[in-house]
């Protein structure tokens, strides 16, 4: 009996031990990995490298070495890696299953840093999502909408989706149209668009800008108006000119069109 009770204190013994070195390679390898990201993080290559490929670098850094670390603490409680690696193959159709979005989102990521469809601190349209382009990881993109809510969109969403970029370009053309009554001269309403638009600040001379009828009813007619800016100033020049055009139909006394009103 006390030989029995020897040999499973022993055997306790010999395995906290292991766990004990375990958990010590665990809280120190992770110390480790967070200090060399962050020293990676503020290496003088990155300055060189586009903000994109920099997070979705130390994503996947980031990734492998934690990969790293959990082999090294299973190799340490004396788990044999052979059993282990048998395990993962004879389980390989269900944990391919169930990681098959997240190795789509994985291969979406490698896809957008070989194509680029866009650039961190670009404004993108995509997959449902608007807003300012934020970081791009290993699995997720994320953005920061208009009114400062963060979307995470998964890459492999991405990769399958039209994405409109916004801030491609060095040049924006803004579109609006405006409305006048039908007893206006079409002639003079242009005229005083395009004055009204050489007065706001940013706008291009070139490209010309464009106003002119474009369309109507029997109550009014429709002007479509057409300014290019530089993409920066792109919101500036769009609420500027709508104010700026109101303000000069009413100075000028150009009168809106009629409302019909219907009585049944």
């Amino acid at each position: 009996m006390e030989n029995w009770l020897n040999s499973i204190i022993d055997i306790i013994t010999s395995a906290g031990g292991k766990i004990i070195l375990a958990l010590v390679v665990l809280i120190v390898g992770n110390i480790v990995i967070k200090g060399f990201l962050s020293a990676l993080r503020k290496n003088k290559i990155f300055d060189k490298v586009e903000d994109s490929v920099r997070t979705f670098t130390l994503s996947f850094v980031n990734g492998i070495l934690y990969v790293i670390l959990v082999i090294a603490v299973i190799g340490i409680l004396g788990v044999p890696m052979a059993s282990v690696i048998t395990v993962l193959a004879s389980a390989g159709v269900a944990i391919g299953l169930a990681l098959q979005g997240a190795l789509s989102n994985l291969a979406g990521g490698i896809m957008l840093m070989i194509f680029k469809p866009f650039r961190v601190g670009d404004f993108v349209e995509a997959s449902g999502a608007t807003g300012v382009v934020q970081e791009i990881t290993m699995f997720y993109t994320v953005f920061l909408s208009l009114d400062n809510k963060r979307i995470t969109v998964p890459n492999g969403n991405l990769m399958n989706a039209n994405i409109t970029d916004y801030s491609s370009e060095e040049l924006r053309r803004v579109d609006l149209t405006f409305t006048c009554a039908k007893s206006e001269k079409p002639a003079e309403i242009q005229k005083l668009i395009l004055t009204t638009i050489d007065g706001v600040a940013n706008t291009l001379k070139s490209p010309e800008p464009f106003a002119r009828l474009s369309g109507g009813d029997n109550e009014s007619m429709e002007f479509t108006v057409r300014v290019w800016c530089k993409n920066a100033d792109y919101w500036d020049v769009y609420f500027d000119l709508n104010q700026s055009i109101v303000e000069a139909f009413g100075a000028k006394g150009v009168q809106a069109p009629a409302k019909r009103i219907t009585v049944g």
